[in-house]
């Protein structure tokens, strides 16, 4: 059983949370993980928000993180900056129930739109967005550089509400 839900305010339920999502950060983003304290200093912003999803383990005090979302608010407009999901737990549809939950969440905040940026050699990722209704409005050329590997462009996907 998962719950998806907001990072918490407590400190030590954060914190440990926030060393989670840095672990997982390093397993599916080897080459550009963000650290603890990134994630941390990130979400010292007010605009800045995080849904973590949590495996119920048997004692009720003991649910392990397993993915998450970093996602910004600025007025009517949100943003995707990251997502992922513990290895371990890919290809069971919970990248799917975060952004179910997310967009709950932005709705009842009168969000008009979502963006993200995706790699566009991340077929997985868009194929999983477009499920999502996410469409491509706009790609920018060679934007992922990486050390002897020709770049590889980026796309803008949005996500419109109430349409």
């Amino acid at each position: 059983m998962f719950i998806i839900k907001k990072l918490a305010i407590n400190t030590s339920e954060r914190q440990q949370a926030l060393q989670a999502v840095a672990n997982i950060e390093a397993l599916v983003q080897p080459h550009d993980a963000w650290t603890e304290q990134t994630l941390a200093e990130m979400l010292a912003q007010d605009s800045m928000h995080m849904l973590i999803v949590y495996k119920q383990e048997d004692k009720a005090d003991n649910n392990k993180v397993i993915g998450y979302c970093l996602y910004q608010v600025i007025f009517e407009q949100a943003e995707i900056l990251r997502i992922g999901t513990h290895p371990d737990y890919q290809r069971q549809g919970i990248a799917s129930q975060i952004i179910d939950k997310l967009h709950e969440v932005l709705q009842s905040n009168q969000v008009e739109n979502l963006l993200l940026e995706v790699r566009a050699d991340n077929h997985a990722a868009i194929a999983l967005y477009e499920k999502q209704a996410f469409a491509a409005i706009h790609r920018r050329k060679g934007y992922y550089k990486s050390p002897n590997q020709s770049a590889v462009d980026a796309l803008i996907m949005q996500h419109v509400y109430g349409e």
